[in-house]
């Protein structure tokens, strides 16, 4: 009988925005953990449920990889896009035979926007205060 202490875990890291999800993934029977919670109870939304189990599609592994995740920072589509990108690394590293299904679906791709910074002498990033001539 093997113990969840003697499974060995794969880990993969997702960052998206301001938001970072730490995967460990491991062989199992399909368990999906979010922070402590199943995935449907965490993502409310359908696309982000379906943003962060689509890496799993890619390879037919749902029912046979247990993924528990920590995700911190940003909003709920930022953290979905962090775990997407997390399983995906991760997923890379336990079967590095799915690299190009993975690769193809976009999910190793990290998103590099970030909130662009406030500068001196504005209101925000870009708008600036009112003009007045006189």
């Amino acid at each position: 009988m093997t113990t969840a202490a003697t499974k060995t875990y794969i880990w993969g890291t997702g960052r998206r925005k301001t938001s970072v999800a730490r995967v460990r993934i491991r062989e199992g029977t399909g368990v999906y953990l979010v922070n402590d919670r199943e995935v449907d109870a965490y993502f409310h939304g359908e696309i982000q449920r379906n943003d962060a189990r689509s890496p799993l599609a890619a390879g037919d592994l749902a029912a046979r990889v247990d993924v528990f995740v920590n995700v911190k920072g940003g909003g709920v589509s930022s953290q979905a896009g962090a775990v997407m990108l997390g399983l995906a690394r991760a997923l890379k590293e336990f079967r590095p035979d799915l690299e190009p299904a993975l690769r193809d679906g976009g999910y190793l791709t990290r998103d590099s926007r970030m909130v662009e910074r406030k500068k001196y002498g504005h209101k925000k990033a870009r708008k600036s205060f009112q003009f007045s001539k006189r």
